[in-house]
């Protein structure tokens, strides 16, 4: 198997191993405020993007929805802390920031949470946030990047209604290799059993219908995936969990995703598709990947179950 790492890929997203320097000195002090003032005038559309280092002694920021707030620590490292620095407590892309809201309402109703690629817990946090009885499972397969989702899980209190697996989700007879520690400028939020660490810990691979009867008779689930282009894996091994619970799904779907197979498994227990775009969710008769979004809400709700829940559908 090939290192990821020392891929051509790999290479071009460290920027030949520059990108962690660069963006060590612009979290600095006084670099980091002339680079504020410098977008300020001459690009201030990147603002907006999120990607621009954050201070490094900035200890946390707050996040909010719709009223409610939660914290998420070392946005100098983790990706989705450094998106609400720069949007004053919101994703600054308006299609994230739906995703974060529409997961928001479908979780003030819900009682149990399937966080699936939770990276450093945004979805777990939102969820724990706005419903003060939801319980929530939450699942990263990186070392570095659990440690930050346990770290986070304490600095919001919600430990207690939070169990934390450093799991995958998928295939159970299979076993991934993540690094011990990795080496790139933030905190990676693309590792996925498809990429290649040879050298690393192995990581077990758990199936979602092995929670199916852990969860009480008449619950409301709601499940969040992002695992990177492995999501038929999840629901392949997830068939007996979705007819038992029928959950609301938000799942990433990728430009190479396997949109057929994926509506294959969905499609018996009568979901409907709603592609996430950047004002309100827009019906599908099919599942096809987008090339501009890549959030989709699956749901067995009615527009008018929807509309109640304060779900925007356009």
């Amino acid at each position: 198997m090939t290192d990821y790492r020392r891929s051509a890929a790999s290479r071009r997203q460290r920027w030949y191993g520059t990108k962690k320097h660069i963006k060590k000195v612009l979290g600095w002090r006084l670099p980091h405020v002339a680079m504020r003032a410098a977008v300020r005038v001459l690009a201030p559309q990147i603002r907006a993007t999120g990607r621009l280092p954050a201070p490094a002694a900035l200890p946390e920021v707050v996040g909010r929805v719709d009223g409610v707030e939660y914290v998420m620590r070392d946005p100098a490292r983790c990706v989705i802390a450094k998106e609400l620095y720069w949007g004053g407590g919101r994703r600054p892309q308006p299609a994230d920031d739906l995703a974060v809201r529409v997961f928001a309402a479908a979780a003030r109703q819900a009682t149990t949470l399937f966080d699936i690629g939770a990276y450093t817990g945004l979805f777990t946090l939102v969820g724990t946030a706005v419903n003060p009885t939801l319980r929530a499972h939450a699942f990263e397969i990186v070392p570095d990047v659990y440690q930050a989702l346990v770290d986070n899980c304490v600095r919001n209190r919600v430990l207690h209604r939070v169990t934390l697996h450093h799991t995958g989700v998928g295939d159970p007879a299979a076993t991934v290799m993540m690094p011990a520690r990795t080496a790139d400028s933030a905190l990676p939020c693309f590792y996925s059993s498809r990429l290649g660490f040879p050298d690393g810990v192995p990581v077990e691979i758990v199936a979602l219908d092995t929670f199916t009867d852990q969860i009480p008779p008449n619950s409301s689930v709601l499940l969040k995936v992002d695992v990177e282009g492995t999501e038929t894996a999840v629901f392949e091994h997830g068939q007996k969990f979705l007819a038992a619970h029928r959950p609301d799904i938000l799942c990433e779907v990728l430009a190479d995703a396997d949109t057929e197979r994926l509506a294959d498994l969905l499609d018996p227990h009568g979901y409907r598709y709603h592609l996430v775009g950047e004002q309100a969710l827009a019906p599908a008769s099919r599942l096809v990947a987008h090339p501009r979004f890549r959030d989709w809400f699956f749901t067995t709700r009615s527009p008018a179950e929807l509309a109640a829940l304060g779900i925007p559908v356009g």
